[in-house]
């Protein structure tokens, strides 16, 4: 059952960050994902089979959940400034992520604190907490396809396109790396983040 409710908060939480993303670039003149009807939360809009269903689910299995929606594609062509747009639609998605542990956050702060105990809404909050910290924190790595790396090349001179191309070719293998070896040196970052927002300890 614990299962279940990760992987539902984990797919609602890759959503937001999703239409995050579209709703940036429709802000900055790009209209690609609304036009593609992917400015809702509707789950049917956003999820791939593989990385909202399968690797979830198979990564439940060894201990921890991960997992992706189908990404909102954007036309860069279509944005008034090109280097800040792509920074700015970049960074909506793992501030969205942050955006929701923080709302969350704030909510068990209080409640813990005015009731006393961890109430069964408390412990369900926590959950969305702890996942959308992660989401953040891992989108932030700037290794593509994740948001960070478009973070780092948004400032990355046009003579260094090179750079581009060689990281976006070995993206995927760079991804397994961080997942397999990066990932348990960076990840004591989200009980960190977790008490601080918070205000009590993740365990």
């Amino acid at each position: 059952m614990l299962t279940v409710l990760f992987i539902i908060i984990l797919i609602f939480s890759v959503i937001v960050h999703e239409v995050s993303h579209g709703y940036m670039a429709d802000l900055l003149g790009d209209p690609t994902a609304r036009l593609q009807g992917r400015l809702t939360l509707n789950p049917l809009k956003h999820i791939d089979p593989v990385g909202s269903i399968i690797v979830p689910i198979i990564t439940s299995f060894a201990g921890f959940t991960f997992g992706w929606a189908k990404p909102v594609v954007y036309n860069p062509y279509n944005l008034k400034d090109r280097r800040k747009g792509e920074f700015l639609i970049a960074a909506a998605g793992p501030l969205s992520n942050l955006s929701l542990a923080i709302i969350f956050g704030l909510l068990i702060r209080y409640l813990v604190s005015g009731a006393g105990v961890v109430t069964p809404f408390a412990e369900f909050a926590s959950y969305i907490v702890i996942i959308n910290i992660v989401l953040a924190v891992f989108n932030l790595v700037p290794v593509p396809p994740l948001d960070g790396s478009k973070l780092f090349l948004a400032f990355l001179p046009d003579q260094y396109g090179q750079i581009r191309m060689i990281m976006e070719r070995y993206g995927p293998i760079l991804v397994l790396i961080v997942i397999l070896f990066v990932w348990q040196v960076i990840s004591p970052i989200v009980p960190y983040l977790f008490q601080l927002i918070t205000g009590i300890s993740m365990g």
